[in-house]
């Protein structure tokens, strides 16, 4: 299986935070020693705007994927989640960048150990979800895999039995059409028939009508005749 351009494009940006928070601790024990930390400071502001531009093309990746049907709307809103603690953790790292925030040993600890100091918060799981709380990159990602796959495994289901209705429901209505058919040949025939009916009636009448004329004449006649006669 293709690896998901969605989580290969979030590992490394969650690789290059870890590189800033890195990067910003270094730069605060440069600067405790006395020591120059222009170069730092250059390069800690490139990798800000590198993971800015990374959780700009992981939005627009997710916007792709909801909007063109590759991913169903609870995997979508899963990615948003680990999307909105991505953003989280970008405002944490300027703030600490600026000495606003919290300390970057905090934050690299957090990223090297999965988790923080007793007794302080963790700042890379803020609002993170349960089920991928404690979870390394490589385990959410199998951890979402496994997701999509059961769901594809359901819609797969769904779909055989929504294509089985479809026939079920073709079948019935071929079967309809059959005896519309069936019904059409009856009406013609009971049509025929009652007009056969009336014509054979008709005649009937005629032939009856016939024979009562002829039956009075020959009476008539016989009369005439018996008349003479006497």
């Amino acid at each position: 299986m293709a690896p998901d351009p969605w989580f290969s494009t979030y590992d490394s940006t969650c690789q290059i935070a870890q590189e800033i928070a890195e990067k910003v601790q270094q730069r605060n024990q440069y600067e405790r020693n006395g020591e120059n930390t222009t170069k730092l400071t250059v390069t800690i502001r490139a990798l800000l705007q590198k993971l800015k531009e990374k959780i700009a093309l992981l939005k627009d990746l997710l916007l792709r994927a909801v909007a063109t049907h590759q991913i169903t709307q609870l995997e979508g809103d899963r990615r948003q989640n680990l999307l909105d603690d991505l953003v989280t953790r970008e405002r944490l790292l300027l703030a600490s960048f600026k000495n606003e925030g919290a300390e970057p040993d905090l934050i690299r600890s957090s990223l090297m150990t999965g988790g923080a100091k007793r007794g302080a918060p963790n700042p890379w799981l803020l609002e993170e979800p349960e089920e991928t709380r404690g979870l390394g990159f490589d385990e959410i990602r199998q951890q979402q895999q496994k997701i999509i796959q059961e769901q594809d495994a359901g819609l797969d289901a769904l779909s055989s039995i929504i294509s089985r209705q479809k026939q079920m429901g073709q079948e019935i209505g071929n079967e309809l059409d059959e005896q519309n058919e069936i019904i059409d040949d009856l009406a013609n025939l009971v049509e025929n028939t009652d007009e056969k009916l009336r014509t054979e009636t008709r005649r009937v009448n005629l032939v009856d009508r016939k024979s009562t004329s002829c039956g009075i004449r020959l009476l008539f006649e016989y009369m005439q005749f018996h008349v003479i006669k006497c």
